[in-house]
């Protein structure tokens, strides 16, 4: 099967606070460029980033703070996308500008985070899905810390690489997270969620020394959502610590991680300078690996899953597959996860 995205899903954009009010900026996401402009009241819009006239980029021109305006004949677009000035006409063209347009984007903002609808055009929805956010953290709270990075890897790869139980003790090895010496067999109960599966709340392994420094008795549970959605909500107490962390494709050869964490504990904020070199740190030993499987997946495609420890990553294909039917046949999506127990040692 040909790689593809998924469509029809919310996609983290980027970070809020990476776009400024009056400010605009373009990004390429799923293959295509798409510019992305915070007016001057603060609200955001989407629109493509190439000008219909001569195929120029939007992102080359000038934000006046409401309306986008292409460098190369003026033409100018409102938030949704209508031309509303082209300065060379003088009356006689028959040429409406209301009646043309660049493709928008439904775009919505909650907890720091921009997020976008990358719609099918050929399969209209009859209502937005919930955006992803984490649970019992305000739609206004901003992360206290937020790590975007690069992986030179399709969507597939970097999902399935976050995923996976059984890699921690070999690649994520630091003194305060974990050692090699200390795997053991776990065994954690999961079921189906909306749009992917859950490891139901469960007291965290004692082997982490960064779960230790929470204090008391937390308590974690672990989601995983279409398009490639992760979050950890753990409760300690009254207190909710929350990690957010998205995989957005850019195109067919690299992918974007987005890490944000959440907390209502106080002295946690405090060290947010010291959590966000640990986030750092910490995808960045996933890039590395995913920098160094790239030199073997150009030889070899048809990879080997096992039970249980590559469960998750076969529910993702099982996910991914059943949701593009669904989509294509005009129908409700069924869940292929079911109750299960799963059992792995690392």
């Amino acid at each position: 099967m040909q790689p593809f995205f998924l469509r029809n899903l919310w996609y983290y954009a980027l970070p809020s606070a990476t776009l400024k009010n009056g400010k605009m900026l373009g990004k390429l996401l799923l293959g295509e460029p798409v510019l992305f402009c915070r007016r001057d009241d603060g609200s955001v819009f989407a629109v493509r980033d190439v000008c219909p006239h001569r195929g120029m980029p939007l992102s080359y021109g000038s934000f006046d703070g409401k309306e986008v305006e292409c460098c190369y004949h003026g033409w100018r677009f409102n938030n949704e996308g209508a031309c509303t000035c082209i300065p060379s006409l003088v009356g006689h063209e028959g040429v409406t500008p209301e009646n043309i347009r660049v493709r928008s984007y439904q775009v919505r903002e909650a907890q720091g985070g921009l997020w976008i609808f990358m719609e099918d055009p050929k399969i209209k929805v009859a209502e937005l899905p919930p955006l992803p956010i984490v649970p019992d953290i305000a739609a206004d709270h901003k992360p206290s810390v937020c790590e975007v990075m690069h992986f030179p890897c399709y969507i597939d790869h970097a999902v399935v690489g976050l995923m996976d139980p059984a890699h921690g003790p070999f690649v994520h090895t630091s003194w305060w997270w974990r050692s090699r010496h200390s795997i053991h067999e776990k065994a954690k109960p999961f079921g189906p969620s909306h749009l992917g599966f859950t490891m139901q709340r469960h007291r965290p392994s004692k082997n982490s020394f960064a779960y230790k420094l929470l204090g008391g008795a937390p308590e974690t549970e672990i989601s995983f959502q279409l398009p490639g959605i992760r979050i950890e909500h753990i409760r300690v107490g009254q207190h909710i610590v929350g990690n957010l962390t998205c995989v957005t494709p850019i195109n067919d050869h690299e992918t974007e991680i987005t890490n944000c964490i959440y907390t209502t504990i106080g002295w946690l904020k405090l060290f947010a300078p010291l959590v966000r070199i640990f986030a750092r740190h910490f995808l960045s030993q996933d890039r590395a690996v995913v920098v160094m499987q790239q030199d073997g997946l150009k030889y070899e495609q048809n990879l080997m899953l096992i039970r249980d420890a590559d469960t998750q990553a076969r529910w993702y294909q099982q996910l991914k597959n059943e949701f593009a039917r669904s989509q294509t046949e005009e129908r409700a999506f069924s869940n292929p996860v079911k109750d299960i127990i799963l059992k792995w040692r690392s």
